[in-house]
């Protein structure tokens, strides 16, 4: 039985994922900061992965069960909304630990687990290669930065014989949708330097938002790049078409667009 470790396997497309991949067979480590409800061939891994030590612990509550992990597959993450002129430093500091150090520190202290042939899942986000919206930035600034890092993970980790790929999701039908929507309340309340209209603002929210898919879709999806052969590094599902058009066009008229529309 291959054994495979998930991260943000509490909820959404974690905890999808980790009933998915049980079904299909695996052994796997749900690996959260909220406990996880132990079942067969699901074993609860309690850790916060911006932790060193906390993932260390982790690290050892997985080598009781095993000394090989077939795949990491990465589903932690936060989402904020904020402009990047008010937003507080130790928020701007907590997405970036929880979205990017989060994913290093588990590679890092799981790799002796890791054997030729093993892989890495790590989800991004569409908005990785694209410009961000306003007020998204720091979300994109450090799902970018994530894409990054996992291509320079997977030049130096395809020596080892361990393949690294990114699924670079769109929007999912998870409770995250309804964080970014308490969140733009929030900001449209509170901002004291934008005074846009947060109506039409929620309207482009809501459009790239509009086509929802569930996470057992990314479930699959996930499933579908760890089986294959040769997997490839990027990894698409459900593109938004409206962000795509926004970003061919040449980056002052993007800027003009997004102002016309919010001001």
């Amino acid at each position: 039985m291959q054994s495979i470790l998930i991260t943000g396997a509490s909820g959404g497309m974690g905890k999808s994922a980790a009933a998915h991949f049980k079904s299909r067979g695996y052994r796997v480590f749900a690996l959260d900061k909220s406990p996880v409800t132990a079942e067969a061939n699901l074993i609860p891994v309690t850790a916060d992965v911006t932790d060193p030590e906390s993932v260390k612990n982790a690290v050892r509550t997985v080598r009781e069960h095993t000394d090989t992990l077939f795949a990491i597959i990465h589903f932690a993450g936060i989402y904020m909304l904020d402009s990047l002129a008010e937003i507080p430093p130790e928020d701007f500091r907590r997405a970036f630990d929880v979205n990017v150090l989060g994913a290093f520190l588990v590679n890092r202290e799981f790799l002796p687990l890791l054997k030729r042939g093993s892989r890495i899942l790590i989800t991004t986000s569409e908005l990785a290669p694209l410009d961000p919206l306003p007020f998204t930035g720091l979300y994109a600034v450090t799902k970018r930065a994530l894409d990054a890092y996992a291509y320079s993970l997977a030049m130096e980790l395809q020596l080892l014989g361990v393949s690294v790929s990114v699924l670079r999701a769109g929007a999912v039908d998870t409770g995250m949708l309804g964080v970014s929507t308490e969140a733009l309340d929030r900001f449209t309340k509170h901002t004291a330097l934008y005074s846009c209209n947060a109506e039409r603002f929620k309207s482009i929210v809501d459009g790239v938002e509009a086509k929802k898919i569930p996470p057992e879709a990314i479930a699959r999806k996930a499933e579908r790049i760890l089986s294959g052969k040769n997997p490839r590094f990027v990894n698409h599902i459900n593109r938004n078409p409206l962000l795509l058009l926004l970003n061919a066009l040449p980056k002052r008229a993007q800027l003009a667009i997004i102002r016309k529309i919010l001001l």
